[in-house]
């Protein structure tokens, strides 16, 4: 861990009172930890939109019933092999199946992966997960 520096920063009292509420309500100790988080948030969506390699988990719910859906979802992580580093698989119920998709690499391609799952008939849901591989984030 690097040298720790100490700034101020100066907002409106509205503002500050709203975030001392959201520092409570998520457990931070402090006003540092929090701004740390906040930081490293910034951070990781600049490593995504820049074209950094960047990690994260793609979401789908989707229908089990729909014919072919399965298939067509594992053939789209087949053709995205350096992406896909891992699935998971679950069955919620008997019409839903949730599927966790670990990847790695060039965030336009991860979100381009994401968006042609979505469009499939039948998924209801896809959501990503962003992250860092952590080579950038302190």
């Amino acid at each position: 861990m690097g040298q720790v520096v100490r700034f101020s920063v100066s907002l409106e009292s509205d503002l500050l009172s709203a975030f001392d509420r959201l520092i409570v309500a998520r457990g931070y100790a402090n006003r540092s930890e929090a701004i740390r988080d906040g930081i490293r948030r910034q951070l990781i969506s600049r490593e995504w939109e820049e074209g950094d390699e960047v990690a994260g988990v793609i979401t789908l719910l989707y229908d089990h019933h729909r014919p072919g859906l399965a298939e067509e979802i594992t053939e789209i992580q087949h053709q995205a092999i350096p992406q896909v580093i891992s699935t998971t698989h679950i069955h919620l119920d008997g019409s839903n199946c949730l599927e966790f998709i670990a990847v790695k690499g060039e965030g336009r391609a991860i979100q381009s992966l994401a968006d042609k799952l979505q469009s499939l008939k039948g998924v209801k849901h896809e959501e990503i997960a962003a992250t860092s591989t952590g080579k950038k984030i302190v």
